[in-house]
């Protein structure tokens, strides 16, 4: 199984709930998919962050989705207007729980790193 998890934390917040919106439409797509196996769709409206951990039975899956029209449009559309950050983690088997606590566990070191000073600032 692959994994791939994206956070985008758009520049402004206005722009959260267009990015989050045109990330659940590309939910009607998911059941023609070869090779989807399941998807979590999440926004954090406090933090500004939107993002989606999508699971995959290997990285040619996942190329697909990644090349589809619709997703390409939104990164096209929302590339210069924020930070995405992702990881691709690849499972034996799928085991939900491990998945989640490992994507929540990379989301919350991005969440470390921007709470750290940068040298020579105070």
């Amino acid at each position: 199984m692959i994994v791939s998890a994206t956070a985008f934390t758009p520049g402004t917040r206005r722009d959260l709930p267009g990015i989050a919106r045109r990330g659940m439409a590309l939910r009607r797509h998911w059941p023609r998919l070869e090779g989807a196996v399941g998807m979590w769709v999440w926004v954090m409206p406090v933090a500004g962050r939107c993002g989606a951990d999508s699971v995959w039975t290997g990285r040619r899956a996942l190329a697909g989705f990644v090349r589809l029209p619709e997703h390409v449009a939104i990164m096209d559309e929302y590339r210069e207007r924020g930070t995405a950050r992702s990881v691709i983690r690849e499972y034996e088997t799928l085991d939900v729980t491990r998945v989640r606590r490992d994507m929540e566990t990379w989301l919350r070191t991005d969440d470390r790193r921007r709470a750290q000073p940068r040298p020579g600032r105070r």
